[in-house]
């Protein structure tokens, strides 16, 4: 689902923020992409889904060229930023079906694929509503109704769950495990919870200053009793726990 060369990226000014990173990610996977503050996670992840233009290297995202079928990648892949992009205002729903034909889908089709995105993620009965009048939880898992509305294979989460409950987060991890399950979605995500990439990933990449550093099952990477945190402390001098503030 992603394959990437020398993938790289200099800002102006020489700011080197990912330097010639190598990723494979299989269908099916969910892959947990780990790093401190500023080590490229968000950088990498805009690069593969088409809102920043790589420097150098090449990237297949979904069965598609990056650069010669931008199109196409963002037809087959979903998006969730870190901030989110719900409207605090307006009923959901009709935001859900205005998102759905901007994909191309009629009225009919639109409705229908709001039906299922909102039965999926356990928010019917919640639709009506604005995003102002919705919990954390909830709004998260709005984000991610939107992005699952055009039916892609690959889900990109960028710190889906940064300022929820642990109740919260448990119910979100829930849902993306069942995506992969039910619609064998392949899921790519960064995240700072350390419980989370060792709850819910198949495997987990670690990024430090711009660069991929470490890899594997998170039992591979616990080797020696260690934890994750460890591990990443070892790695990069860092605590992810500390950057994360848990």
């Amino acid at each position: 689902m992603i394959k990437t060369s020398g993938l790289s990226k200099t800002f102006d000014g020489g700011v080197e923020a990912v330097k010639d990173v190598d990723i494979s990610v299989g269908s099916g996977e969910i892959v947990g992409f780990l790093g401190p503050n500023g080590a490229g996670k968000t950088t990498t992840m805009r690069m593969l889904t088409t809102l920043l233009r790589p420097t150098s290297g090449t990237a297949t995202v979904a069965g598609h060229d990056l650069l010669g079928d931008a199109k196409e990648v963002r037809r087959r892949i979903g998006y969730v930023s870190q901030s989110g992009g719900i409207s605090p205002v307006a009923p959901l729903r009709g935001e859900l079906e205005l998102q759905a034909m901007l994909y191309g889908l009629s009225r009919q089709e639109a409705e229908a694929r709001t039906r299922e995105a909102v039965e999926r993620l356990g928010l019917t009965g919640l639709e009506q509503k604005p995003g102002a009048a919705l919990s954390g939880g909830q709004r998260r898992r709005f984000d991610i109704a939107f992005a699952l509305l055009h039916g892609p294979v690959l889900l990109f989460l960028d710190e889906p769950t940064t300022g929820l409950d642990p109740q919260s987060r448990a119910n979100l991890w829930d849902h993306i495990r069942s995506l992969r399950e039910e619609k064998d979605m392949t899921v790519f995500l960064t995240t700072h919870y350390l419980d989370e990439a060792d709850a819910l990933c198949d495997r987990i990449l670690i990024i430090d200053d711009g660069r991929i550093v470490a890899e594997g099952a998170p039992a591979e990477l616990k080797t020696g009793g260690r934890t994750l945190d460890d591990v990443f402390l070892d790695i990069t001098g860092r605590s992810l726990r500390e950057e994360a503030g848990v």
